[in-house]
């Protein structure tokens, strides 16, 4: 189905609100807790609200939910959005790597039955023996399997007051294969959201997947880089962006310095720059799908532009815009769009995306490819 720039819009939302990657889940049958959403740069709103007064910016004014939402759409802002107070908490706590839960994810298959899918090491699930394959019964004293997915999720993390801190307690009852029904009492503790996923492959190559660009992401693909001998795979595909110093960071793993975009803050530019000493000799392919949103996006546009790096799979999303947060009377948020980023070739990927340079078939397994891809940058180097 596809997916329109304000259906993303509240995509992310919920992302936020129930922290599950749901572009990600909807394509896999997948669904976590833990993800997040890109949080813009810093850049100048003033102008931007007439409702709220031309050349003002619309932090500290006084407006409801309601009202916030007739000005993005009166705006035409395609990618505006407004945060509750506790959501924006959230949406920064995970940004920060963190996120409240117990530590599981859960997926439904055709049947309707809803299973655990992964269970995240150390976490109040494993402590208390959940396990991979576990049925999910019932939580509280509802049956799983009658509630939407993302209900389910939503009432793992806790939905609202007393339920969205850590220690609050969720009960669910779990089968294991045919075994016996049993209760389990969680206790919900702020977790590592776990954005990069390292896989050694044979020959010396190195898989590092990348969710999104929460804080320590560009240290944690560094230190997996290292221990790549003939190659490495930056998987980006599902990537939704995040914080753009971690992507220019990131970038920085694989270049020399020198420039990874722009985008305009506070009626300027802003240059962003790749610190300097990354290694440009190990063959690098970047996969991306149309799930590589922003931030993910910036960083592949700048390895394809620089020629470091083959970009293999399917075009991205297409979200090159930057989003300025302004934090209204009540504490909520309401973010609007300032401007684009452009890539070090003066591209934006803004409602176009970017293609790879070289595409996977619908029926193609694109993670093979680009294993193939990256043997071929391997004889030649």
């Amino acid at each position: 189905m596809p997916v329109t720039p304000r259906a993303a819009r509240q995509v992310a939302t919920l992302s936020l609100v129930f922290g599950v990657a749901l572009l990600a889940g909807a394509a896999t049958g997948a669904w976590g807790e833990s993800g997040t959403t890109p949080r813009p740069p810093s850049a100048d709103t003033a102008g931007v609200a007439a409702t709220i007064g031309a050349g003002q910016d619309p932090a500290g004014a006084d407006l409801s939910e309601q009202q916030a939402e007739h000005l993005i759409g009166a705006t035409g802002d395609r990618w505006g959005a407004y945060y509750s107070a506790q959501e924006y908490a959230e949406f920064s706590q995970g940004l920060d790597g963190r996120y409240l839960g117990v530590g599981l994810s859960v997926g439904r298959g055709e049947d309707g039955v809803t299973t655990v899918s992964q269970v995240r090491p150390a976490g109040p699930a494993a402590a208390a023996g959940i396990a991979v394959g576990d049925r999910l019964l019932r939580i509280g004293d509802d049956q799983a399997d009658r509630l939407p997915v993302t209900e389910v999720v939503a009432r793992l993390r806790g939905r609202e007051g007393a339920e969205r801190q850590p220690g609050s307690e969720v009960v669910l009852a779990v089968q294991r294969e045919e075994g016996e029904e049993r209760e389990v009492r969680l206790r919900r503790a702020l977790l590592d959201s776990q954005q990069v996923t390292v896989e050694h492959l044979a020959g010396g190559v190195v898989r590092i997947a990348v969710r999104a660009f929460t804080s320590g992401v560009a240290e944690q693909v560094r230190a997996a880089a290292r221990d790549a001998r003939a190659g490495v795979v930056l998987d980006l595909r599902g990537n939704s962006g995040g914080l753009v110093d971690e992507a220019a960071g990131t970038a920085g793993v694989f270049l020399d310095g020198g420039p990874v975009g722009s985008y305009q803050d506070r009626g300027g530019t802003r240059e962003l720059t790749a610190p300097p000493g990354g290694d440009q000799r190990t063959p690098l392919v970047v996969l991306v799908d149309g799930g590589t949103m922003s931030a993910a996006e910036l960083l592949t546009g700048a390895l394809q532009d620089r020629g470091r790096a083959v970009v293999v799979g399917a075009r991205t999303f297409g979200k090159g815009t930057v989003q300025q947060p302004s934090r209204l009377a009540d504490g909520a948020v309401l973010e609007l769009t300032v401007g684009r980023y452009y890539t070090p070739a003066g591209r934006s990927p803004e409602g176009t995306g970017l293609a790879p340079d070289v595409p996977a078939g619908a029926s193609e397994d694109a993670a093979a490819l680009a294993l193939r891809v990256l043997d071929g940058l391997g004889s030649r180097a």
